[in-house]
């Protein structure tokens, strides 16, 4: 089973390596780092790298795919060599996934064309020139599509589709061993809970139009 994360310049770190962490557990599965060349990638921040193995066109077949978002994912809505790529093997992938705004590159891709779908809160008005249902739900699945809200919530995708991958065990045993228990220390991590005045500051500052 081979899982394909992509990767592109200016993606956010977590969004890939926070599924990469659980599913690269599963047992039997190969997880691979792709991208439009192979070669190293590094973050929106600048500071850190992952290298990308494997380019598209050596990657026909995974039978899953992960996208993640970060500031990056703007340009890349025109970037024909990953959208063509995604069209492509989401013909033959068991799910096709993605966090934060990496679901906005899948509904560029025409893939999640009337189907519910998640992102980042600040991306969620955006996705719906894509005849997407945005849902502020944490996971959403709808088919084989699975998409997770902002970052963190990479991890929680991971689980659920370890679950699916390799059942409840397995995934609870990887939610075990990585000490997956969140107990943060401020209820400040969506929109609802957050401060109001931090949340309008950062509509205001969002590279997402907001209506």
């Amino acid at each position: 089973m081979q899982i394909a994360l992509v990767l592109f310049d200016r993606f956010t770190a977590l969004d890939a390596v926070g599924p990469y962490e659980i599913l690269a557990r599963v047992p039997g599965a190969e997880t691979v780092f792709v991208a439009e060349r192979p070669g190293p990638v590094r973050n929106d921040s600048g500071s850190l790298t992952l290298v990308a193995d494997r380019s598209f066109a050596d990657v026909t077949r995974p039978d899953v795919v992960v996208v993640p978002g970060g500031p990056g994912q703007t340009p890349q809505m025109t970037n024909e060599a990953l959208l063509a790529w995604l069209r492509a093997v989401d013909a033959t992938t068991t799910w096709t996934t993605s966090v934060c705004t990496g679901s906005l590159l899948l509904a560029a891709a025409g893939l999640l064309k009337g189907r519910r779908a998640t992102s980042h809160w600040l991306a969620l008005d955006a996705i719906k020139r894509f005849d997407v249902e945005p849902t502020g739900e944490r996971v959403v699945f709808d088919g084989k599509y699975v998409t997770a809200a902002g970052v963190s919530s990479g991890i929680d995708m991971g689980l659920a589709l370890a679950g699916k991958l390799a059942g409840d065990r397995a995934a609870q045993s990887i939610q075990l061993l990585t000490e997956y228990d969140p107990q943060p220390p401020y209820d400040a991590g969506a929109p609802h809970n957050a401060p109001a005045d931090l949340v309008a500051e950062y509509r205001a500052r969002s590279r997402h139009p907001q209506p």
